[in-house]
């Protein structure tokens, strides 16, 4: 993998650790990373989110990671269970919640709801990936819960 896409996502760097736990899903993602990294050189900026999901998707697959697209996850309120919640663009190897954009800066919002699905899912890794930036690394961020 190209060094540039092994940058420092969030606030901790590769190979270190948060609250005492290891950097988790570390391979998943940096698989993640580098096949988003492909799939914005051949295509660039501009394209719609569904294009962007379509192929980082098949991208992902070629390099052999299970991969489900718009996976409906149920909420609970109030001890109720409602199906479908809410869904995920991508969800890789069970584990890494990645959602996609194609707009023209991610806000704040964007960040909150990654950190909401991943509450809600009991998932503990997320990417959240702005394809509609000159340098992709650029409009990537990942969240550890």
């Amino acid at each position: 993998m190209e060094k540039s896409a092994r940058r420092n996502f969030d606030p901790v760097r590769v190979g270190e650790a948060r609250d005492g736990h290891p950097y988790l899903e570390q391979e998943t993602t940096e698989l993640i990373i580098g096949a988003a990294i492909a799939v914005h050189r051949a295509l660039g900026p501009g394209l719609l989110e569904s294009v962007y999901e379509q192929c980082l998707a098949f991208e992902l697959e070629e390099r052999n990671l299970d991969v489900k697209r718009q996976v409906a996850m149920p909420v609970v309120y109030r001890d109720r269970q409602f199906e479908q919640g809410f869904r995920v663009d991508l969800l890789v190897s069970d584990s890494v919640i990645v959602e996609l954009k194609s707009c023209e800066q991610l806000l704040p919002l964007h960040e909150s709801q990654l950190l909401s699905y991943l509450r809600i899912s009991g998932k503990r890794v997320g990417l959240l990936i702005n394809f509609n930036v000159a340098r992709l690394k650029d409009g990537i961020i990942r969240r550890v819960l």
